[in-house]
């Protein structure tokens, strides 16, 4: 994967909101260490718990929207659980951007 590619799916997923809170999963710091080998593309998804009911939800809108970039994507979610600093800053713009 070239470097404007990999640009540009970074920039895709920069744009996926959160369901629940205005602000991009980017922006809340739940996306991370996007990683790129052929047509494979590797993601973590950083949640405030590993029990968070929505995290089937957005493991699929993060699959969608690459399969949207590229359909070729063969797409690798981890799922991490955040650090409490992590946690601390996502809960604080959770709380400014909740949707109601």
């Amino acid at each position: 994967m070239t470097e404007t590619s990999q640009t540009s799916v970074e920039k895709a997923l920069s744009k996926l909101m959160h369901p629940e809170i205005n602000y991009s999963l980017v922006d809340l710091g739940m996306i991370k260490d996007i990683a790129f080998q052929e047509n494979k593309v590797r993601v973590t998804l950083k949640v405030p718990f590993l029990d968070v009911p929505i995290k089937e939800h957005l493991i699929e809108i993060i699959k969608r929207a690459l399969t949207d970039f590229n359909e070729a994507f063969q797409t690798d979610i981890n799922l991490r659980q955040m650090s409490q600093q992590e946690r601390d800053e996502f809960m604080k713009k959770a709380k400014k951007g909740w949707k109601l």
